[in-house]
């Protein structure tokens, strides 16, 4: 055989190769496509535990964020948060990065060039953390604390600017505490409630986490000293919650307190819990209608409605103590905005965005995979049927929670055709997994009651659905379809 032949007959085997990749590859779009879902396109790349970029923050983009908090301005989302850097010297002070998607984030640079001496001159310390902003007229305020780690000398402080880039001048001090005193100054949240009333929630540990009146026109308290309870645990989990955060959902007519429970980078690690109320300053139930001050309680695990945890999808590694959450809101859309750090290696934290979804009933529920410009829409039935990979969030597991496979059939079934669980898809994208349990669940049936979304598979990186909902006990359940 010629050397031209071989040639040819190489080149149009490389052709063919190439044409049935490409082919199935477009099958695969088209099929996507063939069911009217708009699907996320892929996200920027990252590399986790990133050690070659520890001195170089600009090469940061996620990586380093701790307790965040985002304000959209012009374009532009704005990432402020704790002073945290994994093996190296944090940039000081309140870090800041700054995204046009939510998903690509760069480096800005910090609000201050050192701790504020205000602070510093209360508590020795030289980290501040947990920063919240809040605009009032034309004035950007920048709320902040700095604290002795593991005690109550604690001081909440507060910066303005006329623009949200800065320069920030330090206004000094709203609150402080001491040690022996029963609350704690840290972790500052600003929340404006329905009659246009301002309202700063803090807390952690010790006492708990409370809310007190904030003055508009000086940004500081309405009256000085400690505010009202809001959430509190017992001593026998040694008082851990933290992170309050309250949103109002003007659709609901509720306040809804997030807040994070056990500890931020070890066993037991962080869970989000979210409670309601009908008032800003409480009392806030949860799904169970439980209060969030009940320290009396023998199962402290039960008591707040538990939307996000550790978690591992299959056999990646996942993500640890996701936590310290705060709440974006952007017209109708809202995100749960917290880090979480890696489950190879629970020492680097990341910044998570989510979507937040509304059950029927009204309570929030996070997206189990990040953020990627997806967006709620109808969802036809015949996209539901697959495999999925399904994660229970329950309460009283704070470890690594693993999934496990449901495999849901086009005939409406669920594992077999022969079995009693079945689902139903109703609405735009309401889906039900009824799951059968005789004499033990109410009617014989837990129903996991979700909603559906298309997402990035961040894990298998690709398109696909996920579900998020509750079932008849509170209790947060999650899936991915794989297959």
């Amino acid at each position: 055989m010629s050397t031209k032949r071989k040639l040819t007959m190489f080149l149009t085997s490389l052709f063919m190769a190439a044409f049935v990749l490409i082919s199935s590859s477009d099958v695969s779009k088209k099929a996507l496509a063939a069911t009217g879902i708009v699907y996320p396109s892929a996200p920027p790349a990252y590399k986790y535990n990133d050690v070659s970029a520890i001195n170089n923050p600009s090469a940061w983009k996620t990586m380093n964020t701790h307790d965040p908090f985002i304000y959209y301005e012009n374009g532009w989302y704005y990432c402020f948060s704790t002073d945290f850097a994994t093996a190296a010297t944090p940039p000081q002070a309140v870090q800041i990065r700054k995204s046009q998607d939510m998903v690509d984030w760069q480096w800005v640079g910090t609000a201050f060039s050192s701790t504020p001496a205000s602070a510093k001159s209360w508590t020795g310390e030289t980290l501040v953390w947990a920063p919240d902003i809040e605009k009032i007229g034309s004035t950007y305020y920048m709320y902040y604390c700095n604290s002795v780690f593991g005690k109550n000398k604690s001081f909440i402080g507060v910066a303005t600017s006329s623009s949200i880039t800065g320069p920030w001048t330090d206004q000094g001090l709203v609150y402080k505490t001491d040690i022996g005193a029963e609350d704690n100054a840290i972790d500052p949240n600003i929340v404006t409630d329905a009659s246009g009333k301002m309202w700063m929630v803090y807390g952690s540990f010790f006492g708990g986490i409370y809310v007190s009146q904030i003055n508009p026109s000086t940004g500081k308290l309405m009256t000085y000293g400690k505010g009202t309870l809001i959430a509190r645990r017992p001593t026998s989990v040694n008082n851990a919650v933290e992170g309050g955060y309250i949103t109002y959902n003007a659709s609901t007519g509720y306040y809804y307190l997030f807040c994070s429970y056990d500890y931020l980078g070890s066993s037991p690690y962080y869970t989000v819990r979210v409670a309601r109320s009908k008032s800003v300053t409480g009392p806030y139930v949860d799904y169970n209608n439980n209060n969030m001050i009940n320290t009396t309680t023998t199962t402290p695990n039960e008591v707040g409605t538990k939307i996000l945890g550790s978690y591992a999808f299959g056999t990646d590694s996942g993500w640890l103590a996701p936590g310290h959450n705060s709440v974006f809101k952007q017209g109708s859309n809202y995100y749960i905005v917290h880090h979480a750090r890696t489950g190879s290696d629970v020492n680097w934290a990341y910044l998570h965005v989510r979507k937040l979804l509304w059950t029927d009933d009204g309570w929030p529920v996070a997206s189990p995979e990040r953020y990627d410009k997806e967006y709620e829409q109808t969802i036809p039935s015949a996209s539901i049927a697959g495999t999925y990979q399904s994660i229970v969030l329950d309460r009283g597991n704070s470890g690594k929670i693993g999934s496990t496979n449901t495999v849901l059939l086009a005939s409406g079934k669920i594992g077999s055709e022969s079995s009693n669980n079945h689902w139903t898809l109703t609405g735009a994208n309401t889906l039900k997994l009824y799951w059968y349990a005789p004499g033990v669940a109410p009617g014989d049936y837990w129903i996991d009651t979700c909603k559906v979304l298309p997402s990035w598979d961040w894990e298998n990186n690709k398109q696909t659905l996920v579900y998020t909902g509750l079932n008849q006990s509170g209790t947060a359940v999650w899936g991915k379809k794989v297959n």
